[in-house]
């Protein structure tokens, strides 16, 4: 599951096509994968991973998915749909940012160019409660800042 905005409902990517990068907890890259060739979607493939050769080495992962989000009534989805072939400067541009994004090379001062790409967190819904928490405590705090600001 994933989300945009915080205060957005979840997305279910667990169909998702593209690829993966899986990670230990120093955020180092372990493996680098695709999702999406025939049946096997995104969580298949992690599925796969938490009893193959890897097991419980990775601990973190990062996906960069073709299919888009739409909304579709009021809530937002995952859309399959046939990609256009783009140019192949957009193709460089998309290739060289997964790379900058996955791998996070020390050197690489400037972020990959997605272009139109959509950025997506991943929904923690345990936590969802100690984040409402701590957005109605910001909010709070931002209207007594403007309170006092009118005042004056």
């Amino acid at each position: 599951m994933g989300y945009q905005a915080v205060r957005a409902g979840p997305i279910d990517f667990r169909k998702q096509r593209g690829v993966y990068a899986l990670y230990d907890d120093n955020f180092e890259i372990l493996y680098v994968g695709q999702a999406g060739y025939g049946n096997k979607r995104l969580y298949d493939r992690l599925d796969n991973h938490m009893s193959d050769h890897l097991g419980e080495r990775w601990q973190r992962f990062s996906w960069f998915g073709i299919d888009p989000v739409k909304k579709v009534g009021k809530e937002l989805c995952l859309v399959e749909s046939e990609p256009k072939a783009p140019q192949v400067n957009e193709v460089l541009n998309h290739l060289e940012a997964i790379l900058i994004a996955a791998a996070e090379p020390k050197l690489n001062r400037q972020g990959g160019k997605f272009g139109k790409a959509q950025q997506f967190y991943q929904w923690h819904e345990e936590e969802d409660e100690e984040v409402e928490i701590r957005l109605s405590s910001v909010e709070l705090n931002l209207r007594e800042l403007v309170d006092r600001l009118t005042k004056k």
